[in-house]
């Protein structure tokens, strides 16, 4: 008799479960006015009713649940709970909803980005990767006069404390100096000289505030590494209580957030330039090419940064973006990947890199693994991301066609040896892992 007791229970529990994951409010609402004790209930795959609702973007449902005291802590065998699910698939509303039903979990479950107040990762510039080949626009916008140029040393930039004396408590939350700006008048000169190398950091993201009968381009920001005599280049700012800021472990946390990120993006570049002023594979000189973000060998292209290799999701999680480029055989489609710039941080690479190539816009980046690729030498870094945007718009250049693949067709390409429609990259490559992953992690993600 108990065992029969525990049959219905147990059926009980997952008809509970199922209706939340179909977003059934109806049949939710009547279970637990029969039984509330299925309200935290975990069905056979350890997911609870909160956690499917969350997951599939169930909003009333979600509601009705904490509206009857679901526990928003109970978390999953992969340590998730139901915020976890709901930021992962990009579900901004259900996450919204899960922090904010009373003050005490405000504390405990974050609403914003993290990526967004780590030192180092803010992008208040648009890096504008499409305009670095065009040499017109570049000499335009270097002698526009609201272009900014940032001043460097031997790698060390220009700065002007904002207090008239810096203080050393660098983790003061404060922002104690700023980077010293200089107009086109002022280095003119200096670019002309042969130690001078000069890299484009992007353009000033606009506002929210900004008019948007505003037509022209936002001011540029550019970054001059030099070799001339530090004492002669503090001159040139005229400013008291500049100097440069040498000591990086107390001289480069002293930036407000957005001043730190351009800081990161243009050292990063300049280093890059100072290592491999000469191929590191056959000795030849190189040269900088699109606006600082290409070294070019006499003999054929360096490319040294890390590469990231994405699987984008749609935000209805049974779709997956992939693409294809030309020289692939008929009917093969892969992962979405491009390299790494100077001081960017990998989720930001992922959103810029996708959006160049199909248009889409990215908000969620979750990193899974990594393949050293030993030809000619590169770090693949594995990762998910989910969708904010489905319209595609190809960049041609990059790729040839990119397109959404339903969950099943990429399972038959899997498991089935594919189809002339869709050819998976060999299992070998990072790219099938991430795919697999994808399809295998249902019941974690």
């Amino acid at each position: 008799m108990s065992s029969v007791r525990m049959n219905m229970t147990e059926e009980m529990v997952e008809r509970f479960v199922d209706a939340a994951s179909r977003g059934d409010v109806a049949a939710v609402s009547s279970l637990i006015s029969r039984c509330p004790s299925l309200l935290d209930r975990p069905g056979a795959n350890g997911w609870n009713a909160l956690m499917l609702a969350a997951r599939n973007g169930h909003y009333t449902v979600t509601e009705t649940l904490l509206s009857h005291g679901a526990d928003r802590l109970v978390v999953n065998r992969s340590s998730q709970t139901a915020y976890d699910i709901a930021k992962f698939w990009g579900h901004t509303h259900i996450g919204n909803l899960l922090v904010g039903t009373d003050n005490q979990s405000q504390h405990i479950l974050a609403t914003t980005d993290p990526s967004q107040e780590i030192y180092f990762s803010a992008e208040p510039l648009d890096r504008l990767s499409e305009r670095r080949s065009d040499a017109t626009w570049q000499q335009d916008k270097q002698n526009q006069p609201d272009s900014v140029f940032l001043l460097f040393s031997e790698l060390s930039p220009l700065v002007h404390s904002l207090e008239g004396r810096l203080s050393w408590f660098f983790w003061s939350q404060q922002a104690q100096t700023s980077l010293s700006r200089f107009s086109s008048s002022l280095v003119k000169e200096l670019l002309l000289k042969p130690g001078s190398v000069l890299v484009f950091l992007g353009v000033e993201r606009r506002r929210p505030s900004s008019s948007p009968e505003t037509s022209s381009e936002p001011p540029a920001w550019f970054a001059i590494n030099s070799t001339e005599d530090p004492e002669v280049l503090l001159k040139l700012g005229g400013e008291k209580d500049l100097f440069w800021a040498r000591r990086p472990n107390r001289d480069l946390l002293n930036f407000s957030q957005d001043e730190a990120g351009i800081l990161a993006q243009a050292r990063a570049v300049l280093a890059w330039h100072s290592r491999y002023a000469f191929c590191p594979t056959c000795g030849s000189s190189s040269r900088s090419e699109e606006a600082g973000y290409k070294r070019t060998c006499t003999n054929a292209a360096v490319a040294v940064y890390p590469v990231v290799i994405m699987l984008v999701l749609h935000p209805d999680g049974e779709q997956c973006l992939l693409g294809r480029k030309k020289v692939f055989p008929t009917g093969m489609f892969s992962c979405l990947a491009g390299f790494i710039e100077p001081g960017e941080s990998v989720e930001s690479a992922v959103r810029r890199e996708v959006e160049e190539e199909s248009g889409v816009k990215v908000g969620s980046v979750r990193y899974v693994a990594c393949q050293p690729w030993p030809v000619p030498s590169s770090l693949m870094i594995g990762c998910l991301a989910v969708a904010l945007s489905t319209d595609i718009k190809v960049d041609e250049n990059e790729i040839e066609e990119a397109r959404w693949f339903p969950r099943q067709k990429v399972i038959d390409a899997l498991f089935r040896g594919g189809s002339p429609v869709l050819l998976l990259s060999p299992q070998q490559t990072i790219a099938h892992q991430l795919v697999k992953h994808w399809i295998g992690c249902n019941s974690n993600l």
